[in-house]
């Protein structure tokens, strides 16, 4: 390839080319676009690619290139769209980032980049986007996000205060702080952005007092704030007017109209359409059978994952569950699915049947960053099955009995697997009207990403709440996940889940099942014993005072949810704010922490030098 020096667009994305990027590439003078994306491509990035001085777009997201980003790439002066998301870059961001005047986006997220951004970073350039989430870049932000149009920063390790978009002067649209440790007050002028993000942060409360103004999924995490008293406090202020009554006269008239206008031609397209599709709905709905699959067309989707699985062929089974087996399929689009399958016998059983519909039911009704995402589901007296989002990485349980996959799934990648589990949970009982306890919270049913993220599935036990009734029901669950109190009480409440999920923390600190742990807390023996004496054997001990002190909390969060009584276990809202922004001082060595210490919740004070 090197030869085909008069080349301009090269494009071998979406394959499965494996080794390094060819450094003869530099020939390639004239070349415009690069596209290496979706590919098993592994090494760094050759600084020669910095030689290609036509170069306007370079993609080479979704791989396994590792080493530091080559400064040359920010020096190429026609370049104007650069992605290296998703693989496994390191180092900091080069300084000549700062001289890229052309490039209008940079993609540089799910990867290990640390360190500060420079500066300088970047020139004003209109409709410009930044994404450097999921990283582990840390400082505080002094560039203008106000000269770009689209930054997201959230899932890194940023401080201090978010700085001012400059008013009027900014072209900023879309904002995402989320999941990073901001504090200080809220820039009010951040509320009439398009989008902004600012959740999971460590904000002061006393001085939230613009809050009123950020829509209410900008702010999850970030305290208590009571967004229903925003609405009536204005009224109050503002009390309406004898004009403005008129004019909010002639506003709804008007939107009355032009709701009766839209609804008729929608009824007629619509009419148009289930015309035309009238066999498909026959083959649908016969027998009161159902098939729904999001931006897809379900006759079409479905003859495509028959054949993408070869009629569910064995050699497609990536794994059994309860009621079912899970398969693995490519559709057409280039997608890769997870199907999980009722057997044929089992879908005779009503209490297997309950939990399959029950499952889509659920998912179907909720979105969350950390919960598996359902993509459609089959009801048919032939084929039963939900299409999930396909996880590589399987199950938490599996990369933890792997002893090669455990020792990469490192105290920093551990401590976010627990801090997005708890997110999950605290979404599902406190943003969810009923809240959705899951019931079987365990290592098995927490899935993992390319980048070792946790999602947490299978929802077949999972039960809505009703507050008006004591919530019994069989005993269902994994043994040794099982709060005790199920086993005299069988009243699901959310603190099931939370136990539940004490038991997942620790086995995520131990790398095995904390069962003798379990059964003997209130002894002394247990009690004596040395946190760092816990922890999984393969992994070396933290030598980060960061890591040591976010495993120090989370081993004390989870013995406080393993607590025998259920009412003296914490919420999943305050365990995720624990989690995700509380720093937990230490007045002794890491190495001298025992697990009576964290039992007791000691007050720890970090001195000066720490003994790590």
């Amino acid at each position: 390839m090197s030869q085909l020096e008069n080349l301009t667009h090269l494009f071998l994305d979406s394959n499965q080319i494996e080794g390094p990027i060819p450094k003869d590439l530099c020939n390639l003078k004239h070349l415009e676009i690069l596209n290496l994306s979706n590919n098993l491509l592994t090494g760094p990035i050759p600084s020669e690619i910095g030689c290609l001085v036509s170069l306007q777009v370079l993609n080479i997201e979704n791989n396994l290139i590792n080493g530091s980003i080559p400064p040359q790439l920010f020096q190429l002066e026609k370049m104007s769209s650069l992605d290296l998301s998703s693989n496994k870059l390191s180092g900091s961001l080069p300084s000549s980032i700062a001289k890229a005047i052309s490039l209008s986006y940079i993609d540089l997220s799910h990867n290990n980049l640390k360190g500060p951004i420079p500066t300088l970073f970047p020139y004003c350039a209109f409709n410009a986007t930044i994404d450097l989430n999921h990283n582990m870049l840390n400082g505080s932000i002094t560039f203008k996000i106000g000269c770009v149009t689209n930054v997201d920063l959230s899932h890194n390790f940023f401080s201090g205060e978010v700085p001012s978009v400059h008013g009027l002067a900014s072209q900023l649209q879309s904002l995402d702080l989320s999941y990073n440790n901001f504090t200080g007050k809220l820039n009010k002028e951040l509320a009439a952005l398009r989008f902004v993000n600012l959740s999971y942060n460590s904000f002061d409360h006393d001085k939230l007092l613009d809050y009123c103004s950020f829509p209410k999924d900008s702010l999850i995490g970030c305290g208590s704030l009571d967004f229903a008293s925003c609405h009536s406090d204005v009224q109050q202020r503002n009390p309406p007017s004898s004009s403005n009554k008129a004019k909010h006269t002639i506003v709804i008239s008007l939107s009355i109209i032009g709701f009766i206008l839209l609804v008729f031609l929608a009824t007629s397209c619509v009419t148009k359409h289930v015309m035309a599709k009238r066999k498909v709905e026959r083959v649908s709905t016969k027998n009161g059978d159902l098939f729904s699959i999001w931006n897809y067309d379900g006759k079409i989707a479905f003859e495509d994952i028959i054949e993408a699985t070869q009629d569910f062929d064995i050699r497609y089974c990536i794994g059994t569950g309860a009621y079912g087996s899970v398969y693995q399929a490519k559709l057409p689009s280039g997608r890769t699915v997870a199907l999980k399958k009722l057997h044929q016998k089992e879908s005779q059983n009503p209490s297997f049947d309950k939990s399959f519909r029950n499952e889509f039911m659920v998912l179907s009704r909720i979105r969350h960053r950390n919960i598996v995402k359902l993509y459609g589901y089959c009801l048919h007296n032939r084929y039963m099955f939900l299409i999930y989002e396909y996880m590589e990485r399987g199950s938490l349980f599996c990369v933890l009995h792997n002893d090669m996959e455990a020792k990469e799934l490192n105290w920093r990648k551990r401590m976010n697997i627990i801090k997005g589990i708890a997110n999950a949970l605290s979404y599902m009982h406190h943003d969810c009207k009923p809240p959705i306890v899951h019931r079987d919270v365990t290592c098995n049913n927490v899935l993992l990403n390319p980048h070792l993220e946790a999602f947490v599935s299978d929802f077949g036990t999972a039960r809505l709440l009703d507050p008006d009734s004591s919530n019994q029901t069989l005993l269902v669950g994994t043994r040794g996940y099982i709060a005790p109190e199920l086993a005299y009480t069988l009243s699901v409440t959310e603190k099931c889940d939370v136990y539940s999920f004490g038991v997942v923390v620790l086995e995520t600190l131990m790398g095995r099942h904390p069962e003798e742990i379990l059964s003997s807390l209130s002894s002394s023996c247990v009690q004596n014993l040395l946190l760092k004496d816990l922890l999984d054997s393969r992994l070396r001990l933290p030598m980060l005072q960061r890591d040591a002190k976010e495993i120090v909390l989370v081993a004390k969060i989870a013995l406080a949810c393993l607590n025998s009584n259920p009412k003296f276990r914490p919420s999943m809202q305050e365990v995720a704010q624990e989690v995700s922004g509380s720093k937990l001082p230490l007045s002794v060595s890491f190495f001298e922490v025992s697990i009576h210490q964290l039992m007791a919740q000691q007050e720890m004070h970090l001195p000066s030098s720490c003994d790590l």
